[in-house]
């Protein structure tokens, strides 16, 4: 493997993230054509599939969208998945395009109930900021379910809490690592009623300073080329970190006996495809886990690229497809 300063390629990162760096150190987002942003539809809208915003926290201006099957009654006790979207964590919502019609599948297809998080975006936000807004969604949930009278009406009469999943993408897959860390900290006495069944990493978003055979071998992918990796590095890492933190590359680390014992405790699904750019790296921590005697499942399609599920029907049908037989 070559040094992080080892090669690149000539791909402008600012240009292709369609961002501008100001003076101050944050950054403007313009709006990405592949990535619109759309509203909730409501409640009342001709839609198999209903979704809302709830605040999540006004003081960090962060929001959940919901989502629930139009058809589900008020005893479906479906499963709840609580998703977190890519973006290398400094772009988007889950009101881009892509993301809320992944939910929007998932929510049909499962069925399922779906939270999916908004949460501070870097470098406005540096990590662990992510993190800390994850873990206090699962928590705003598990209030939800405790207050019988005023909780969430979506949620207190959709859902079975005792059947909670954890879901990102690409950089939300690195979101679902992390959280589970913390809320094993918090201890699932602390979580009641809510009973976290299984953990879905697809394509997650882990690296490291020195580069790999796939980073060079895809330093030109057109949806994660190595540059913009690189500049969301930068740009989300603490102030002052490399890449390889334990926030990017848990593996140099690894796992205390704590937190294997905490990780034994849960399901795992891990999916990822031999044309990302991140494969070897996700092949690294699906070794840590299996060397700390975590049991997982692993998904891999060689063909796909890194968020090929976003864009290709195909794609996403077997992400669904893997979801459906961890979840049931």
């Amino acid at each position: 493997m070559a040094d992080q300063s080892g090669p690149v390629n000539s791909i402008d990162p600012y240009k292709n993230l369609n961002l501008i760096r100001n003076p101050d150190g944050t950054v403007t987002r313009i709006p990405h054509p592949k990535f619109p942003e759309v509203p909730a539809t409501g409640d009342s809208v001709d839609s198999d599939v209903l979704s809302k915003d709830v605040p999540l926290n006004l003081a960090n201006n962060t929001f959940v969208r919901i989502y629930r099957p139009k058809k589900a009654t008020k005893d479906s006790n479906l499963p709840l998945i609580f998703y977190y979207h890519g973006g290398g964590f400094i772009l988007f919502s889950p009101a881009s395009l892509p993301f809320n019609d992944l939910c929007v599948s998932t929510a049909l297809e499962i069925p399922a109930v779906i939270v999916s998080v908004d949460y501070r975006l870097a470098p406005e936000h540096r990590l662990p900021a992510a993190y800390e807004d994850a873990v206090e969604a699962v928590l705003w949930v598990k209030n939800q379910a405790l207050d019988h009278s005023n909780g969430e009406p979506w949620l207190r009469d959709y859902v079975d809490f005792s059947k909670c999943f954890i879901m990102g993408c690409s950089a939300g897959g690195n979101m679902v690592y992390h959280t589970a860390l913390r809320l094993s900290k918090l201890g699932s006495d602390q979580l009641q009623p809510l009973k976290i069944s299984g953990l879905i990493l697809n394509q997650p978003g882990f690296s490291g300073i020195q580069r790999t055979a796939s980073e060079l071998r895809l330093m030109n992918d057109p949806m994660a080329p190595l540059a913009s990796m690189d500049l969301g590095k930068e740009l989300s890492l603490p102030t002052g970190a490399d890449g390889d933190h334990e926030y990017n590359n848990p593996m140099l680390k690894g796992l205390s006996e704590s937190e294997i014992e905490a990780m034994k405790s849960q399901r795992w699904l891990v999916n990822f495809g031999g044309e990302d750019p991140l494969m070897d790296r996700q092949k690294e921590f699906l070794k840590m886990l299996e060397e700390s005697g975590v049991k997982f499942v692993a998904q891999f399609d060689e063909k796909a690229c890194h968020g090929s599920h976003l864009f290709d029907p195909e794609k996403a049908l077997a992400l669904l497809k893997a979801l459906r037989e961890f979840i049931y």
